[in-house]
């Protein structure tokens, strides 16, 4: 991989596509350990430094297996991981604890499974609005000054919320859905993070893997896959959103590349200090997305893509009811 570098915040360079882990952790069905292990590899020997975990993936065996896959490699991994979601028995989020306590607890056992002495980002995963922002970021900052974490970001925050947090510590990184599906924060949120020198980390940059060309209805998705439960993938929205990602499989096929590789190439065109975390579970999905990188779209079809998917054009919440009480967007 030949592609430059971003930086997310200063002194924070990566390469401009990270990997996304949730995926293996069953939320999206079935997936095999040694292979999701692998990918994790792969991605490090293809020049990814930037690995995505938190610890409400699989209530922590996501950073367990992160962990294993970065053992002996911790100067070429970048990992992210979050605190801050509490789970059900079940392993379903229900609620936001962002006390400093919570904090502590929280990156000590996210440091032990995770095998590390010091985490490179830690980022509150969501803003828990029974607690001043300030108290949150405080104790992620006291964090740094122990020499725990390098850098500190939040994720799913408002504008407001972001200048706040800032001002107690300066952030790295904020995480947030975006993708040609969602394009929610191009009025606010990305503005501002350009504006006071932060990353963005666009999560689901696939929206969920409506613009990969493989999800065209719901037998596509595996028993048990937590997207049968999102709004977007209802009857109804599903197949007005297939139909809206067939648009830009369509320009892909033009262009002869593959539609996951356009959406993340659209993404990469959108800010210098932009970096998509697609989530990949097979090492052959990895590759299709890290090569994207490379990948250089002219202003035509800049304008195709921004005509066949206008902010607003994707059907159905990004979440299900209870969980969009916890965004902050």
């Amino acid at each position: 991989m030949n592609a430059v570098r971003r930086l997310l915040g200063p002194d924070f360079e990566v390469y401009p596509v990270g990997l996304g882990c949730m995926a293996m952790s069953g939320v999206y069905g079935p997936y095999d350990e040694a292979e999701a292990v692998a990918t994790v590899r792969a991605a490090l020997d293809n020049g990814a430094t930037l690995v995505d975990t938190a610890d409400m993936y699989g209530a922590g065996q996501n950073e367990e297996l992160v962990g294993r896959a970065i053992a002996g490699r911790g100067d070429e991994a970048h990992v992210a991981t979050k605190c801050g979601q509490v789970l059900d028995g079940a392993g379903r989020p229900i609620g936001v604890d962002g006390s400093p306590d919570h904090v502590r607890r929280a990156f000590e056992a996210s440091a032990r499974r995770l095998g590390v002495d010091r985490v490179e980002l830690y980022l509150q995963h969501r803003v828990d609005p029974a607690v001043p922002i300030e108290e949150t970021i405080g104790a992620m900052a006291q964090l740094v000054a122990d020499g725990k974490v390098r850098h500190i970001g939040i994720c799913e925050a408002s504008a407001s919320t972001i200048r706040r947090a800032h001002q107690v510590h300066p952030l790295a990184a904020v995480q947030t859905e975006y993708s040609l599906w969602w394009r929610g924060i191009e009025e606010e949120i990305l503005p501002t993070c350009e504006a006071l020198g932060i990353g963005v980390m666009a999560y689901s940059p696939l929206g969920r893997g409506l613009l990969t060309g493989r999800v065209h209805s719901a037998e596509d998705l595996a028993p048990g896959d937590r997207r049968r439960d999102h709004p977007r993938f209802s009857a109804d929205n599903l197949a007005r959103n297939v139909a809206l990602a067939a648009e830009a499989e369509q320009i892909a096929a033009g262009l002869g590349c593959e539609p996951a590789q356009l959406a993340l190439a659209w993404l990469l065109s959108k800010s210098e200090h932009l970096v998509p975390i697609p989530g990949a579970k097979h090492r052959r999905h990895l590759a299709s997305s890290l090569a994207a990188a490379n990948l250089e779209l002219d202003s035509e079809t800049l304008a195709r893509l921004d005509a066949a998917f206008p902010p607003g054009a994707g059907a159905g919440l990004r979440y299900p009811e209870r969980q969009m009480a916890t965004l902050e967007l």
